[in-house]
């Protein structure tokens, strides 16, 4: 019977944490108990990096647009992806013998440090040898799967120079044979031209010039064929060979920890105010006037003494005002604050300071309030004490008993005494083990119902 959540503010929302401290704190050790023992069970698994350093080879290379991420001209990118690669797995797989390619991918991470040409190349195992073995398993596959992607593409391009240079050729043979039948044809035609003045010199011009664009090319193919005859295939190199971790990659204590403790605070924040809303118990003054809604006249020790009546009296007087009044004083719940439990497993209290006799029941305490407060109030007001409802008050002061009285039962009274027209003015709160002190001589009038009701 709390507030509703819109009327909260944060001081409320820390005094319900602070209120359910016992819930909000075995959530947490649940949490952290929880973290502690995923954290026992998790298995340890290995993490080994092998670092990479790409080199251009020249041959089919991906290029990269520079920005501030990757200055360099390859396409890093592009390459850790072919780093994981099926292809790749599948060579890392013959090295390490191992059967599925595709499960095998499934422990590789492969990271490009910023403005950099180099592959990290990460392997986790549940064992720091087999770790390493696989980082470095996958940095050499990389790197022969890139030399042999380059040797075929060098090839590819040598073959297609070679049958060039083959059809280059052929066409030259050609026509050098064109032109020395041209040249014959030539020397018949000129001493016919010697005789007519006529002659074909356009035709010799022409096919001397094919002749000679024919020896270029040849020349350039062949200087082309030489070159890429004399390259060499460098794909890359391992930097930074795999090594055998000393320690554990996961599980993470930090994580599994942290994250059961997160858990336990909103476990314990969800119980905490679950558990204030649905809990009616009055365990402090506080809870009164919060879930109540009354006004908070007095608390009393568990052992107060005569001065205590003294400052309740004038209290209760201030809000009774002037005029006569019955007053009823009325324990509410049905164990008033105040009574001890004794041997014999009944509740009792003590009555009197002498440590006299004991007697059962919440009845004694109202009484033995009542005596007191009567007494006192008797020069401050005209009112009448009573201690039953069957005197038809007026005016009632309710006594809770702390951690032993729900505000269900109290707001039950307060609806109660309105009916019979009495004006509840306010609660008295008592602790655990209250005692009453030995009321001095009354001298105002009291009145005891030989019937009582809560």
């Amino acid at each position: 019977m709390s507030l509703p959540p819109h009327s909260r503010d944060i001081g409320e929302y820390g005094s319900v944490l602070w209120r359910r401290r016992l819930v909000v704190a075995a959530c947490l050790l649940a949490g952290v108990g929880g973290g502690a023992a995923a954290l026992a069970v998790a298995p340890a698994r290995y993490t080994a990096v092998a670092q990479v350093q790409v080199l251009p080879t020249g041959i089919q290379d991906q290029l990269n647009t520079p920005s501030t991420r990757q200055r360099e001209p390859l396409n890093l990118d592009t390459e850790s992806q072919i780093a994981r690669s099926a292809v790749v797995s599948a060579v890392a797989a013959r090295t390490l013998k191992y059967q599925d390619a595709e499960e095998l991918r499934e422990h590789v991470m492969v990271d490009v440090p910023p403005n950099s040409a180099i592959l990290s190349i990460s392997y986790t195992a549940y064992d720091p040898m087999a770790a390493a073995a696989g980082a470095q398993a996958y940095a050499e596959a990389y790197l022969h799967n890139r030399a042999r992607a380059a040797e075929d593409a060098l090839a590819a391009q040598l073959k297609l120079i070679s049958a060039r240079l083959r059809q280059v050729e052929d066409d030259l043979d050609g026509a050098a044979g064109t032109t020395q039948a041209a040249a014959q044809t030539g020397q018949t035609a000129g001493r016919t031209a010697r005789t007519a003045g006529q002659g074909d010199p356009a035709a010799r011009l022409g096919a001397a010039r094919r002749q000679a664009v024919l020896a270029r090319q040849v020349s350039d193919l062949t200087l082309r064929h030489d070159a890429l005859r004399t390259v060499a295939v460098t794909p890359g190199t391992v930097i930074s060979p795999a090594r055998p971790p000393i320690r554990p990659s996961s599980p993470s204590p930090s994580l599994f920890l942290g994250s059961g403790l997160f858990l336990g605070i909103l476990a314990g924040a969800g119980a905490a105010f679950a558990r204030d809303r649905t809990d009616t118990r009055l365990r402090t003054c506080a809870d009164v006037e919060r879930m109540c809604g009354l006004p908070l006249l007095a608390e009393l020790p568990a052992r107060p003494g005569p001065e205590f009546l003294g400052e309740m009296a004038a209290a209760v007087a201030t809000s009774l005002g002037g005029g006569p009044h019955r007053l009823l004083v009325e324990g509410v719940g049905a164990d008033t604050a105040g009574s001890r439990r004794g041997g014999d497993g009944t509740r009792t209290r003590r009555v009197g300071a002498d440590g006299g006799a004991r007697r059962a029941g919440a009845d004694g305490v109202a009484r033995q309030i009542a005596r007191g407060l009567g007494g006192t109030l008797a020069h401050l007001v005209p009112v009448t004490v009573v201690t039953g409802r069957a005197a038809h008050p007026d005016s009632a002061l309710l006594l809770v008993g702390l951690r032993r009285t729900t505000s269900t039962e109290v707001l039950q009274a307060v609806r109660q005494l309105r009916r019979q027209g009495a004006r509840v003015l306010g609660v008295v709160t008592m602790p655990r083990g209250f005692t009453a002190p030995a009321p001095a001589p009354t001298t105002g009038p009291i009145t005891e119902p030989t019937r009582w009701s809560a």
